[in-house]
């Protein structure tokens, strides 16, 4: 049995506003709990026993990427505190292919403890981007409704948990309405009807979709967390999952705040201050992974001016990989 999901309807894509906030707070799920084994064959209920947990990480992964999996457990992921408060890291995965897989799955859950999986057709890419961050949304709100902040990322990133926590613990007020990553601006929806993230004007009028987080990493607060689920509900739209939680959450009436310090899709050339400073930068392989892990886990500290120069340079070094890659692809089209 697989979760269904509503098709698109004209008048109920983008519904007049409900009260969302009243809904979200509202929201309580642990009466499913004992029922979620269709949803998730993996549920993992026991993950977020700490009340007190500060931040949970959801990594999105796929069944097949194990050694992805293992190089992020041995290197960012191998912390359970941020100054004293208690995180906690899972990967959230789709469904594997053969019971052989499947079996091998539930043997690393068995060993790690860290996982958890949603019920797909295939494998995690496979599933629609939607219904995966629905479930997943579902799942923190079922098992995990006292985490004070989420972070969801994917396995392919690597996310300095204590330079993110250690802002976390900095923000002076209780933290609601929290939507923190690379905000994407004044981004044109998809008007290719060839393309199956096409978004008719019929369906989605605007000029531009509305600013959302980059979701190679990003964080909510929990209360945004299940205003989003709330508002998922009447959005329905062929769009990626980034997308997707903008349009909820523009929905729940959540606007995203922008941090430079989230690398968005961009890999960042490593340098030692560059990296204690960022929150993210995508595309890591494991080699390189273990790398910078091998580096930032020796501890010490970079000045301000260290700090200053190491980002003038990891900066000056991304923009010249992106133009290297970028006449590479001109030049392969041109003798194509």
């Amino acid at each position: 049995m697989y979760l269904q999901f509503p098709l698109i309807d004209l008048i109920d894509l983008f519904p007049a506003p409900q009260p969302v906030e009243a809904d979200a707070r509202k929201l309580d799920l642990s009466n499913v709990r004992g029922n979620m084994s269709l949803a998730y064959p993996i549920s993992n209920p026991a993950a977020c026993r700490n009340s007190n947990l500060f931040l949970l990480t959801l990594v999105f992964s796929s069944p097949a990427n194990i050694s992805q999996r293992d190089a992020v457990r041995r290197t960012w992921a191998n912390q359970t505190l941020i100054q004293g408060f208690p995180v906690q890291l899972l990967f959230f995965l789709g469904s594997s292919q053969t019971s052989d897989a499947q079996e091998a799955l539930m043997r690393e859950s068995a060993n790690h403890g860290d996982m958890v999986q949603g019920h797909a057709v295939a494998d995690l890419s496979l599933l629609g981007p939607t219904e995966r961050m629905v479930l997943a949304l579902r799942w923190v709100i079922t098992f995990c409704p006292l985490a004070r902040f989420v972070l969801l990322t994917k396995d392919s990133v690597f996310v300095n948990l204590p330079a993110i926590g250690g802002y976390l613990l900095g923000l002076h007020r209780h933290p609601e309405d929290l939507y923190l990553g690379r905000v994407i601006q004044r981004e044109s929806p998809n008007r290719d009807p060839s393309n199956p993230g096409y978004l008719s004007p019929v369906l989605y009028p605007d000029k531009y979709l509305p600013e959302y987080c980059d979701e190679t990493a990003y964080v909510l607060s929990q209360d945004v967390v299940r205003k989003v689920y709330v508002a998922s509900a009447a959005v329905h739209a062929p769009v990626p999952a980034d997308v997707f939680v903008g349009l909820c959450a523009q929905k729940a009436g959540v606007a995203p705040t922008h941090s430079a310090r989230f690398s968005g899709d961009k890999h960042i050339r490593y340098n030692i201050c560059c990296y204690r400073y960022m929150f993210s930068s995508a595309a890591m392989g494991s080699n390189e992974l273990e790398t910078v892990w091998a580096d930032l886990r020796q501890g010490g500290r970079c000045s301000l001016l260290q700090t200053y120069y190491g980002l003038v340079s990891c900066k000056a070094l991304t923009y010249l990989d992106k133009l290297s890659f970028f006449n590479s692809q001109g030049q392969t089209e041109a003798h194509g």
